[in-house]
């Protein structure tokens, strides 16, 4: 429940309250709950929420609909004289990864049949082989030195010595700035690697705020290759130029680090994981088994040990 109420807040932050709007015609929608091979899953617990005008002394309020799938995977929903803003829908099994998917009533015009028969399909991540890992989320990492390498050792959830308690420097970022006024800046983060065949490779995932997300945001396992040496991320202004922003908070990335090679540069042993999110905000992923690429995290199995609430990562 708690991503379905993130989803609709979302909604109402972007599109606005429902309140005060006239009540819109009677909403249908049909949903279909795949697993990841297409075929149906019935039996799948399905739950559509929605605004409704709220009583007087309420600025907003909400209500929901559940019920299974049937043997094709299937499930209908409908409801008349709700508000306005958009349906939130949600589908969960045992055994798999919840997927909650929105359905905004100002993206579809009025004589768009879409807009108040949504007809949609949930696909379920299967629940394969969640692990512990060395998660954490770093909130703003601040750079304790402008134009330097510093090492950041994930296993610690550190900065490495000067700068910190880390030990391993696993991925070394740089940063360059500067800023002159009026309205001139210029910020440059190169994220690097200690060792021969280490590296970064980016991934797309849809966010909270996209169509179909699993709690498993990620695929299951890293990739073997496609690793690159160096990640670059810059951003500047000048004045009355269009300002340069190579930010996403909705990008994330693999990565592999304390590889060890053999003469020839084939990788022998490597650590892999994952990334939600950019520099320098984001949630990183690590699994501690050399070789094993999975990276579907057990998130009550977190072996950085002693985070804040606001450090934890309790999403795989």
């Amino acid at each position: 429940m708690k991503r379905l109420i993130c989803y609709l807040l979302f909604v109402t932050l972007t599109v606005g309250s429902a309140c005060g709007q006239d009540a819109k015609p009677s909403w249908r929608a049909t949903l279909k709950v795949i697993d990841e091979a297409g075929e149906p899953v019935a039996g799948a617990t399905v739950v559509v929420s929605y605004y409704v005008h709220p009583p007087p002394g309420q600025s907003e309020a909400g209500d929901m609909i559940q019920g299974m799938t049937d043997v094709t995977g299937t499930f209908t929903a409908s409801q008349t004289n709700t508000g306005s803003i958009g349906l939130s829908f949600q589908a969960s099994k045992p055994g798999y990864y919840t997927t909650t998917k929105g359905h905004e009533f100002a993206r579809f015009k009025d004589n768009d049949p879409a807009k108040w028969n949504p007809n949609e399909t949930l696909a379920l991540k299967k629940c394969v082989n969640p692990i512990p890992m060395y998660a954490k989320f770093t909130i703003n990492l601040k750079f304790p030195a402008l134009g330097t390498p510093i090492g950041y050792d994930l296993m610690m959830g550190g900065w490495v010595a000067p700068y910190g308690n880390g030990k391993t420097a696993d991925m070394i970022f740089t940063k360059e700035y500067y800023d002159k006024p009026p309205g001139e800046y210029y910020s440059k983060i190169t994220v690097s690697f200690a060792n021969r065949g280490d590296g970064i490779q980016e991934f797309s995932a849809p966010s909270l705020a996209q169509d179909g997300c699993s709690d498993l945001r990620s695929p299951h396992e890293a990739p073997l290759d496609g690793y690159q040496s160096q990640w670059i991320q810059e951003v500047s202004a000048s004045p009355g130029q269009p300002a340069r922003m190579d930010y996403n908070s909705q990008r994330n990335y693999f990565f592999r680090v304390q590889t060890v090679s053999d003469t020839n540069g084939n990788v022998k042993s490597a650590l892999y994981g994952k990334i939600y999110g950019d520099f320098m905000q984001f949630r990183y992923f690590l699994n501690p088994t050399p070789n094993d690429r999975n990276i579907e995290f057990d998130s009550k199995q977190n072996l950085l040990k002693g985070l804040d609430a606001l450090h934890q990562v309790s999403a795989p």
